[in-house]
């Protein structure tokens, strides 16, 4: 145990003396997030934090990371085309398409040349062998883990803290099982850093990620699940994946929501599930903190299933999924009820209302 604390400790200390001079550096080049009516804060904010996550992890590895292998360099490479795609969008934003194309190529660097390919996968007395399909799956789901980061970045320290969550919990799952390896460190490192950044970016927040921070993450997240397919077996995909279960689901919600209103899926709007608790009348603090807690009874169910009883973890999981449902069919997260169905009356209302005004 002993030994995993400077692994902790030296990035997460790193990152919090390095994040007002990330400031500073944004305010200077001009990389502020300006309020608009998408947005929840309002005053601008320095959207540069991802370089001080990013540094705090390549500090960490220099210390910890051993020889350099392979595997080891395609997440270097990868790392910094998402993060150099992120700087550049953080400071004047990049059309859709230029960042899609980032992100693809740093996913390819983490397949093709890092060799992260879930090549098949067995539970349950089945298996299924992904064939020529395994490269082709294996880079959709980084694409995937990418956006889901990025698009649960809405609110002050809400993606730092549920990647902080993932970290911990594969950190923890990892340490009970006795693993040392690639994954195990890098783990720990990442631990470090999104907690040094949370200190600035819990609200009220100093500094915000931005895409350079979101995607990073993102990447690093999905580089750790892929580690785990050597064991070949579906624990390696489904527990990194519920454990992320608030902004996967938030992410399947945005899609299915945008495609019904006939929208591109990269529309920005305020419909996710973090928006839909502050209509509730819950301050920002309060609205993250209760998905922290939501996270972390997953990530705790990704616990007992792997290192107990993997029948109560079903059990927790079914109960968890059922609250969520229930709050999507009681919100607007994917039905804008209160446009389609209520909207005519409503509309009156409002206008009555102002009118006397």
């Amino acid at each position: 145990m002993l030994d995993l604390l400077p692994k902790i400790l030296i990035p997460f200390i790193f990152v919090v003396f390095f994040v007002p001079v990330v400031k500073k550096i944004a305010e200077h080049v001009g990389a502020m997030d300006i309020p608009n009516a998408r947005k929840v804060h309002t005053k601008p904010m320095p959207r540069l934090g991802g370089l001080a996550i990013f540094g705090g992890f390549l500090v960490g590895y220099m210390i910890y990371g051993g020889t350099g292998s392979q595997q080891m360099n395609a997440v270097l490479i990868g790392s910094f085309i998402i993060v150099l795609t992120g700087v550049f969008d953080d400071i004047k934003p990049l059309q859709a398409k230029i960042k899609f194309l980032g992100q693809v190529l740093a996913a390819c660097v983490l397949v093709f040349y890092g060799g992260f390919v879930m090549h098949d996968i067995s539970a349950f007395g089945i298996y299924i062998n992904f064939d020529i399909f395994s490269c082709i799956l294996s880079v959709f789901f980084v694409l995937g883990c990418i956006n889901c980061i990025n698009l649960i970045d809405g609110l002050d320290g809400l993606a730092s803290g549920i990647s902080s969550i993932y970290f911990l919990t594969i950190g923890i799952i990892s340490y009970i099982r006795g693993s040392n390896g690639l994954e195990y460190v890098l783990t720990f490192i990442m631990l470090g850093s999104t907690l040094g950044f949370l200190v600035h970016n819990f609200n009220p927040a100093e500094i915000f990620m931005g895409d350079s921070g979101s995607m990073f993450l993102g990447f690093i997240i999905s580089a750790l699940a892929l580690m785990g397919f050597k064991n070949v077996t579906l624990t390696s995909l489904i527990v990194p994946l519920l454990i992320l279960a608030i902004p996967i689901l938030d992410t399947l919600f945005a899609i299915i929501r945008r495609t019904l209103k006939g929208e591109s899926i990269s529309t920005p709007d305020k419909f996710h599930i973090h928006h839909q608790l502050l209509k509730q009348n819950f301050s920002q603090r309060q609205t993250v903190l209760i998905i922290y807690l939501i996270d972390a009874l997953f990530a705790y169910a990704s616990i007992v299933y792997v290192l107990r009883d993997s029948r109560q973890g079903y059990i927790i999981y079914g109960i968890l999924l059922v609250l969520v449902i229930t709050f999507v069919a009681k919100t607007n997260i994917v039905f804008d009820k209160e446009k389609d169905i209520k909207g005519p009356f409503k509309v009156k209302k409002r206008v009555k209302r102002w009118t006397y005004i």
